[in-house]
């Protein structure tokens, strides 16, 4: 692999991966509000315009419907749109577009028709966004069949991914925690392709930790201090949400015969709760104990910073649920979980990192 120890952020990954994609399929071309300006999208299509001209990085006005009606129609006659939306909740504007068009044409014209479109939304907290502005609704997209669903994590697998949707030919919605673009790692330069499929990150025996997106971090950082608990946690990236590939999740929930879900999104009726229920549908006898599920409370997202504290799960969360399945009484490890909250809670509460001072 060329230049593998060579490091950049999320953010970095997905410019990289869309110029690379464009300047190999002349097809391909950016949409979207916001686009080409300096705050570039969280500094993710930074360049774009300049490179390649505003034929092909194109700005639009707001107007979410009209615009993905713009890109679901041009996909249907043979171009790739990579759409782009800000904020996951300026796409409820398009949804009637999205679910109605994009998602059922291939189905509705017997094949005739395709929609070869990626739409990347922003999801997640951060900076006091609140109810309007930090929603994290994957498992609204999740639940639209002909729609395929990607959550990228690392930036090796963001570039891939984004690389691997675009030549996919199929509507898929990309879905980026803000908290994510800041994550840095090794990527490769040039053209690659990463299975759009989930993977396991970490091998263990005693639970199974099945996370999404951003959680996958938290679920990491918690399984460190599990680990000196002595219990041993396996842990899944759920990188694609649909199509739902049970077979990884399943073969690990049957070796170590609990399961914890981490979602981003909301605890009740989301994705966990899918997870939860496919794997008891499939093989209730694989578990040892009840699963538990990790995600958001039933309300709106807070603005407020201290109420944030209490509404967001973290790593002492998913530590606590792994507790609770393996059955360890959570005085034993006591001593453990207050060094694992002294560490986590020492982490800003609103910002992925103390340096960030926007774009907002």
């Amino acid at each position: 692999m060329p230049n593998a120890e060579r490091i950049i952020s999320v953010a970095e990954a997905l410019c990289e991966a869309t110029k690379v994609a464009m300047e190999r399929d002349s097809k391909i071309y950016v949409i979207g509000e916001g686009v080409t300006d300096p705050k570039a999208i969280f500094e993710t299509t930074r360049g774009l315009l300049d490179a390649f001209g505003p034929k092909r990085v194109i700005e639009m006005p707001v107007a979410e419907n009209g615009l993905t009606g713009i890109a679901i129609g041009s996909a249907m006659m043979g171009r790739k749109p990579l759409m782009v939306h800000q904020r996951v909740d300026f796409a409820m504007l398009s949804l009637e577009q999205l679910f109605n068009n994009a998602a059922k044409a291939y189905y509705a014209s017997n094949g005739k028709h395709s929609v070869p479109l990626v739409v990347r939304m922003i999801i997640g907290r951060g900076w006091g966004q609140g109810p309007a502005h930090s929603q994290s609704l994957e498992s609204l997209f999740a639940s639209i069949p002909g729609l395929k669903v990607v959550m990228p994590t690392t930036a090796y697998e963001a570039k891939g991914q984004l690389i691997a949707a675009l030549e996919d030919g199929n509507p898929i919605m990309f879905l980026e925690h803000r908290w994510v673009h800041y994550v840095t790692g090794h990527v490769p330069t040039g053209y690659y392709t990463v299975p759009l499929t989930s993977r396991r990150v970490r091998d263990g025996n005693d639970v199974t930790i099945v996370a999404t997106s951003y959680m996958l971090f938290e679920a990491m950082m918690a399984a460190d201090f599990l680990a000196e608990a002595n219990i041993s946690a396996e842990i899944i990236d759920l990188a694609v949400l649909r199509p739902l590939d049970m077979t990884p999740i399943m073969d690990s929930v049957r070796k170590t015969g609990r399961l914890v879900t981490a979602d981003t999104g909301f605890r009740t009726l989301g994705m966990g709760a899918e997870l939860v229920a496919e794997v008891a549908c499939r093989d209730m006898s694989c578990l040892l104990a009840p699963p538990v599920r990790v995600g958001l409370p039933d309300h709106p997202t807070p603005s407020s910073r201290s109420l944030a504290i209490g509404y967001y799960r973290t790593a002492i969360d998913v530590f606590d649920a792994a507790v609770t399945t393996c059955g360890v009484a959570p005085q034993t490890v006591a001593t453990i979980r207050e060094r694992l909250a002294t560490k986590r809670n020492a982490l800003p509460s609103d910002v992925p990192t103390p340096a960030f001072k926007g774009p907002f």
